[in-house]
């Protein structure tokens, strides 16, 4: 059976947020401060929200605890995996030796995945979950990703597809 109304949005924010916790680990991995990771959860928030709102969430689904609660736990968590993956590959770790050394899953990998994929098919603007995808399939540079992304002009951070 699918999921479907609130447990659908409730776990749309359960899996985006692991990416987004990797971008985050990165972030420490190379040495970036908290100014920057504040930016990088900020941004992704409003990832998050953009891509679950066109999968049929509603926009404050995402403001509690299943969204930015849960995003700012797995993100900055000494006990996280997908952040302890972000960050090992910051320091320079390959995706194969950063799995190898976490004794569970790291959900973030394989979500990667499928969000850029649905965010490609409904045209959705996901510039962190496509930096990550990069560095984790693509093999780019961390550093180079970052540095991209935090290059990147400012925009609202809030959803537009709610002001439609």
């Amino acid at each position: 059976m699918r999921p479907s109304g609130a447990y659908l949005r409730v776990e749309l924010g359960v899996a985006l947020k692991n990416v987004i916790a990797i971008a985050a680990g990165i972030a420490d991995g190379l040495g970036f401060g908290d100014s920057t990771k504040a930016a990088l959860l900020t941004r992704g928030l409003a990832e998050m929200a953009r891509l679950a709102e066109r999968l049929g969430a509603r926009p404050e689904t995402l403001s509690g605890l299943a969204g930015i609660g849960d995003l700012i736990a797995t993100a900055t968590s000494r006990h996280s995996r997908n952040r302890r993956l972000g960050e090992a590959i910051g320091r320079g770790a390959t995706l194969e030796d950063a799995l190898a050394a976490s004794p569970m899953v790291v959900e973030g990998v394989g979500t990667a995945d499928a969000a850029l994929a649905l965010a490609r098919k409904h045209a959705i603007e996901v510039p962190i979950i496509e930096q990550v995808h990069a560095i984790l399939y693509e093999r780019k540079s961390a550093r180079a990703a970052m540095r991209e992304l935090l290059a990147r002009g400012l925009k609202p951070e809030a959803s537009t597809l709610s002001r439609r």
